[in-house]
């Protein structure tokens, strides 16, 4: 049983005095390839991760929730009736989640729990989404109304952007809700279909957190989308998915320079996913390496959403035999790289990025995750 599981289960019986009725859980995730294609409804390549948000709980005879977070100090309380947003915390997002479930006409039953999570908060492996998603399955759980991962991952996004008011894309939300062991998922960000990709075999995912936090993300994200529409509306087109490389080829010399590298990074992104895809299939973590590798290039010196933490951890990780290819993930400016690496030579790929890239760093030691490919949202046991 996982540590977690196993601590909320612990904490439920001591505070309620019994088992709980349900135990669910939602996973973080990491972006493989496809980064900042999502708002331009193009493909991205996430995996769930075995990291996760678990929940025990049990249903209540009222319309009251309340959970108590082994995260955070302040204990979760609110009515299903009375739902009024407050001061941005952990809470908004529990509330949010009520909140879009019941405007998409679902009953909500009352319930009472302990959750906790071991998605490192702020690194960029969705520790948001991970929330969301198994909130939405203990709601789920306690009321008895039917789970569709899509819808309720739309749902959650709903939360996100207009309760808690973070404009996040649906790539987060749908991972942790349709995750497969073993497998990272390429969709389209245009129809929310997702394609199985298998890892290849006797590989592993290693999640390096620079320890590096975002700065002025919020502005530089929203930049570059308005970068993106102008791309795009030049085209007539509403977003990139819908531009080709060769429209964009013949209409450089009447396009911004600065656009025209936005507008390249997204298009040649969209290619790179497929074509990861494409590797994944024939069981070829070579192609899969080189892609990622490019994918970098391309964040760094395309979009400049890279930072100098991230492109030496990058570039240490690449040093070693055992890693195939390496890049950026998530929104950039900061958080993690990942990498793929021979799963029997993991440990020594560590041990390599932590003492190469501390050797000749101002920036704070990188913290590796070794991960694998997770299920997505569930109720994990039910008395």
């Amino acid at each position: 049983m996982n540590r977690v599981q196993q601590r909320v289960i612990a904490r439920f019986e001591e505070h309620f005095g019994q088992p709980p009725a349900f135990v669910v859980r939602a996973p973080g995730r990491v972006n493989l390839i496809g980064e900042h294609t999502d708002y331009n409804e193009g493909f991205v390549l996430p995996m769930a991760i075995d990291r996760a948000v678990w929940v025990a709980l049990r249903p209540r005879a009222d319309r009251r929730v309340h959970v108590e977070s082994l995260d955070f100090d302040t204990p979760i309380d609110f009515s299903l009736d009375e739902l009024h947003k407050g001061a941005n915390s952990p809470a908004e997002y529990v509330k949010g989640v009520a909140w879009a479930v019941q405007q998409a006409g679902h009953i909500l039953q009352g319930w009472e729990g302990v959750m906790q999570g071991d998605v490192p908060i702020g690194a960029g492996l969705s520790s948001s989404a991970a929330l969301e998603l198994a909130i939405a399955r203990a709601f789920q759980a306690a009321s008895g109304y039917g789970w569709d991962g899509p819808r309720m991952a739309l749902l959650a996004q709903q939360a996100e952007n207009q309760w808690v008011g973070v404009q996040c894309g649906i790539m987060d939300q749908m991972i942790s809700a349709v995750g497969l062991a073993g497998h990272a998922l390429l969709i389209d960000c245009r129809t929310l279909e997702s394609t199985p990709a298998p890892l290849p075999p006797e590989t592993v995912v290693v999640v390096l957190d620079t320890n590096t936090r975002r700065g002025l993300v919020d502005s530089s994200y929203n930049e570059r989308r308005a970068q993106c529409e102008a791309a795009a509306a030049h085209f007539g087109q509403r977003v990139l998915r819908d531009v080709t490389m060769a429209q964009l080829e013949a209409a450089s010399a009447d396009l911004d320079r600065l656009i025209v590298r936005r507008a390249r990074h997204v298009i040649s992104e969209n290619a790179r996913t497929l074509r990861a895809l494409e590797a994944m299939r024939a069981a070829d973590p070579v192609q899969l390496g080189l892609l990622m590798n490019a994918s970098h290039v391309s964040l760094r010196d395309d979009f400049e959403v890279s930072s100098p933490a991230l492109n030496q951890v990058v570039e240490v990780a690449g040093q070693h035999e055992a890693c195939f290819g390496a890049r950026m993930t998530g929104a950039g400016f900061g958080g993690c790289a990942v990498a793929l690496v021979r799963a029997a030579q993991a440990e020594a790929f560590v041990a390599h990025v932590e003492a190469a890239y501390g050797a000749a760093s101002p920036f704070p030691k990188p913290t590796a995750y070794v991960c694998q490919p997770s299920d997505g949202a569930q109720i994990v046991s039910r008395s």
